[in-house]
């Protein structure tokens, strides 16, 4: 029996008015910021992960998805939505358009992780792009439009954690500190700290298991090691948050998992919550990737959201989720005559944008009346050899249990009415 591989899921139909609220609320709101849509391909070069995410981080370590296609070329299904988007940015000449320029996207991402509540080897993701400017007004507002995309939803008891990681120019010298503070604590690190302690010393501030939580916690800040233009470019952004009344926390151990930060990085998580899988939005600023993929130097800050991990908390806090606007007529019938006459009520209403669902199968009254309240109907047309007579139906409200005798002119007019 064949089934869903592992660390993937269906969207079954209950679950799909989530994700369609979730992506209805979210190009709203990234169109209320000047954000326009952008659509890119589930694969890419591998190459582009390979120079922008970062070769010793776990999503290229470990986690893509390699494969060669029948031309012998080295393909990636896309782990992360930044780099395909910044690809685009370069090879459609958009650093020609006014900057910056805003866009987002909804995308599947895939990576080889252990499937845990929350995280999937397929999941799909919302995220932005603000691609030319370096304001920390713009690291600001960026924040604010997740911040209230969130909220918008019914999301409540949320926390905002904000750092800054600095530059090129100030990073190497907080980095040789942090291998200074750990060179020494190499028996207390998991075997992954013990290999970003020489390849990656950041990332060791990304790891969330227990033996190494406690050496995190005490770990140089990067927040303390800025240059003069990051130390700004950090105080200014408090600064907007603060007048855009945004609550946050600052959080030194807050790096992402990403190379290609710069300065501004973020998380929102639902409060309480600890762990790699608790944050449910994130992003930051990568003023030197665009350079990185060929492109001239231009500024940027991005922002990613898993929809599985939004589904999840809008489910623990119980937030209520609008019922879909489309609202279902059942036409039932008794009788070959009046079945006949049901297709083309039924067909009548599909034209005229009336969701219609006819029974089939010649059951009892009984039963069809039983489905139609399954099927979540708000009203029942019913037809027998009386109303075939006289070219009318009974009209039901499911709801109440209250019907009348129509014509089928005025039980059209009702529902289209309503």
């Amino acid at each position: 029996m064949y089934k869903a591989p592992r660390g993937t899921s269906d969207i079954l139909p209950e679950d799909q008015p989530y994700y369609r609220y979730i992506e209805q609320k979210a190009a709203y709101t990234a169109q209320l910021y000047g954000y326009q849509p952008i659509e890119t391909p589930v694969f890419e070069d591998a190459g582009l992960f390979i120079r922008s995410v970062g070769e010793e981080t776990d999503i290229v370590d470990k986690e893509m998805y390699v494969f060669k296609d029948k031309g012998g070329s080295d393909l990636a299904l896309v782990p992360e939505g930044t780099a395909p988007v910044l690809r685009a940015y370069i090879e459609h000449g958009m650093q020609n358009l006014p900057q910056p320029v805003k866009l987002y996207y909804f995308s599947s991402l895939f990576r080889y992780e252990r499937p845990q509540a929350g995280r999937f080897r397929q999941h799909h993701q919302f995220g932005a792009e603000a691609i030319g400017d370096d304001d920390p007004a713009l690291d600001a507002e960026l924040i604010d439009m997740v911040w209230n995309f969130i909220t918008g939803l019914g999301m409540s008891d949320i926390i905002l954690f904000i750092n800054s990681i600095g530059c090129p120019r100030c990073r190497p010298t907080y980095l040789e500190e942090l291998k200074q503070y750990y060179s020494g604590k190499t028996d207390k690190m998991c075997t992954d700290c013990k290999t970003r302690l020489a390849k990656n010393p950041l990332r060791l501030l990304d790891c969330k298991k227990e033996s190494c939580t406690p050496l995190v916690a005490r770990a140089p800040k990067s927040s303390e090691h800025l240059c003069r233009e990051c130390g700004e470019h950090y105080n200014s952004l408090k600064k907007y948050l603060d007048l855009l009344a945004i609550p946050y926390t600052e959080n030194p151990a807050l790096v992402r998992g990403l190379d290609y930060y710069t300065k501004t990085v973020f998380e929102i998580q639902p409060q309480g919550e600890k762990g790699a899988q608790a944050a449910i939005a994130g992003g930051g600023r990568y003023d030197g990737l665009i350079e990185v993929l060929g492109g001239k130097p231009t500024p940027g800050i991005g922002f990613g959201s898993g929809m599985e991990r939004i589904v999840l908390n809008l489910k623990k806090q119980g937030a209520a989720i609008p019922p879909p606007a489309t609202q279902k007529v059942f036409v039932a019938y008794l009788g070959s005559g009046a079945k006949e006459k049901t297709l083309r009520i039924t067909a009548e209403l599909r034209k005229n944008g009336v969701t219609a669902i006819q029974s089939l199968n010649d059951r009892s009254m009984k039963a069809q009346l039983k489905q139609a309240g399954k099927s979540g109907a708000v009203y029942a047309i019913i037809i027998g050899e009386d109303e075939l007579k006289s070219n009318s139906a009974i009209l039901r409200d499911m709801s109440q249990g209250i019907q009348q005798t129509l014509s089928i002119n005025e039980i059209f007019t009702i529902l289209k009415t309503k």
